[in-house]
């Protein structure tokens, strides 16, 4: 059975839950090197489709991530 993480949707998705699948990254990095780490870290489909909506810029830390989660939300 799908944990309640695995179906949420985007709408769903909590900062705190997105910032989960990216625990570990080296910054500075680019949208792709998140998309990438959140695979790797078994990221449900919505944490991926908000990454595909982020700006093609470099993130400095996981607050810029956050910063633009809250953009993109």
């Amino acid at each position: 059975m799908a944990s309640a993480a695995q179906s949420a949707s985007v709408e769903e998705l909590s900062a705190s839950a997105f910032q989960k699948f990216l625990g570990g990254m080296d910054y500075p990095a680019g949208k792709q090197d998140l998309i990438s780490h959140a695979r790797k870290n078994n990221a449900p489909d919505a944490v991926i489709q908000v990454l595909e909506m982020f700006q093609d810029k470099t993130f400095h830390s996981a607050a810029d991530v956050s910063q633009e989660f809250g953009r993109v939300k």
